[in-house]
C-alpha cells in the first residue's frame, strides 16, 4: 500500500533546525524502515514537520508507529544526551504530578493513500518542492535533506539517506505503482 506520510511537530515547534538533528532523523528512518520492514521512496525533513512516502503492508497507522515512534525516541534521547533542557521543556507534558513525559509529534497526522502512479509522482513532487515554497532554497537539489538527488540519480557522496525508488513496481499500461 502506498501511502504519503506528514508529521508535524508539537506545537509546531522547529525542532529540525540544525544539520546534526536531522542527520539523527535520517539514521531514525532508516531504522524505522528496517524495523517495520516496508521501503521508503521519498522524503523531505522540514524545520517543524516531515513528509515520507512509501509503500508498507502495514496499516498505515502501523508504519506510521514506526515511524514517528522511533524518530521521536531519537531525537529526545539526543536532546537528553546533550542537556537541551529548554528545548526539552517545549516538549514536556505532565503525566502525573511531578511525573513528566515528552511528546515530539501532534497528534494528527495526515496520511494519503496513493492509488497510482499520477499520484504517487504528484505526492514525491510536492515533497521535494516543499524547501522551495518555504524558502529555504532556490532549487530542490539545493536541500540537503530530502531524497530528490535520489530521484535524480545524481548523489551526494555522504547522501543521508537513501531511498528504495527500484523497488517501485510501475504499471506501464496507465495503472498505479505498487
Amino acid at each position: 500500500m502506498l501511502l504519503s506520510l506528514t508529521s508535524v511537530t508539537k506545537d509546531r515547534l522547529p525542532v529540525f533546525r540544525t544539520a546534526e538533528i536531522k542527520l539523527v532523523t535520517c539514521r531514525a528512518l532508516d531504522e524505522a524502515r528496517r524495523s517495520g520492514q516496508f521501503a521508503l521512496y521519498a522524503y523531505v525533513i522540514m524545520p517543524d514537520h516531515i513528509h515520507v512516502i512509501t509503500n508498507s503492508i502495514l496499516p498505515p497507522s502501523k508504519t506510521l508507529h514506526f515511524i514517528n515512534g522511533i524518530t521521536s525516541r531519537r531525537i529526545i534521547d539526543y536532546l537528553k544526551e546533550r542537556s537541551y533542557e529548554s528545548s526539552l521543556a517545549k516538549l514536556r507534558h505532565e503525566i502525573r504530578p511531578r511525573r513528566y513525559s515528552y511528546s515530539l509529534w501532534d497528534h494528527h497526522p495526515n496520511v494519503r493513500l496513493l492509488f497510482s502512479e499520477n499520484m504517487l509522482m504528484e505526492r514525491v513532487n510536492y515533497t521535494h518542492q516543499n524547501p522551495v515554497r518555504a524558502g529555504l532554497v532556490s532549487h530542490p537539489e539545493e536541500y540537503r535533506w530530502s531524497s530528490v538527488r535520489c530521484w535524480n540519480r545524481k548523489l551526494l557522496d555522504d547522501e543521508p539517506l537513501l531511498m528504495n525508488i527500484d523497488q517501485i513496481s510501475w504499471r506501464r499500461n496507465g495503472g498505479g505503482a505498487s
